[in-house]
């Protein structure tokens, strides 16, 4: 259904898109006032992707929306990519507050920076589309997302590269459970756990780790949030590792 929305890709300017993002780009000097922002279309076109799904939105959809033809937003937006571009930095808030955090402790102020995200990503499920693992452009209120989780680390005393990884594996693990949300599908998943169930009944010697974790629990509904847990296990990881480190200055 979403195929009659695709449009045809446009060479992307890398330049035209920073400036887009920043606000930098040259304002026309001749012809009619201009009736819409950028802003304007990107919040029209979030509004669009939450209700149903990034492949609903197009230039044409959008543009409707405002009763203009697709060619009238494009004095605006170059394009697909630079609309999804401004949607992603739409949703972001300008820094997240880490406030609640006490100061100096990293762990309460990263815990607080991945819920935040996870939050994000859980009202706007076509981030995951949208800011798929690539090197993308970005803009002021996703770099300061950046320096924000960065600076929380601080005080572990990591060096750059450790702590850029560390913000890595926070938001894989957020990504992985919008992922699941995303995909979950409760009739799907009864389904599936008969099947399964009906298969390891009729295979469970070949399969004895498997059977022996199923009848510990394995597929049950979790105790802990697994926010908590995943990030928990983060964290713990880089305490670890901040001990190696002292251990290693002492030596």
């Amino acid at each position: 259904m979403a195929a009659r929305n695709k449009e045809p890709d446009k060479p992307r300017d890398p330049r035209a898109g920073l400036a887009l993002l920043w606000g930098t780009q040259d304002q026309p000097t001749r012809g009619p006032k201009p009736k819409l922002t950028p802003r304007q279309i990107a919040a029209a076109a979030v509004e669009l992707a939450d209700a149903e799904g990034l492949d609903a939105v197009s230039m044409n959809r959008v543009a409707g929306g405002f009763g203009v033809t697709a060619m009238a937003l494009y004095r605006y937006v170059p394009g697909k990519h630079e609309l999804v571009d401004l949607m992603v930095e739409e949703v972001l808030t300008d820094v997240p507050d880490l406030s609640a955090a006490a100061e100096g402790d990293w762990r309460a102020a990263v815990r607080e920076w991945t819920r935040q995200c996870a939050a994000v990503y859980s009202a706007h499920p076509w981030l995951l589309t949208a800011t798929a693992m690539r090197r993308q452009i970005m803009g002021p209120r996703q770099l300061r997302w950046l320096d924000t989780a960065l600076a929380a680390l601080e005080p572990t005393g990591l060096g750059g590269s450790q702590r850029h990884q560390i913000f890595l594996l926070l938001v894989g693990h957020v990504r992985n459970l919008a992922q699941q949300r995303r995909d979950h599908d409760e009739e799907h998943d009864r389904a599936w756990d008969r099947l399964t169930g009906e298969l390891l009944a009729q295979h469970a010697a070949s399969f004895p780790a498997l059977v022996k974790a199923v009848a510990d629990g394995a597929f049950d509904p979790p105790g802990t949030d697994p926010l908590d847990f995943g990030l928990d296990r983060i964290l713990d990881g880089v305490e670890a590792l901040m001990a190696t480190r002292e251990q290693s200055g002492r030596s």
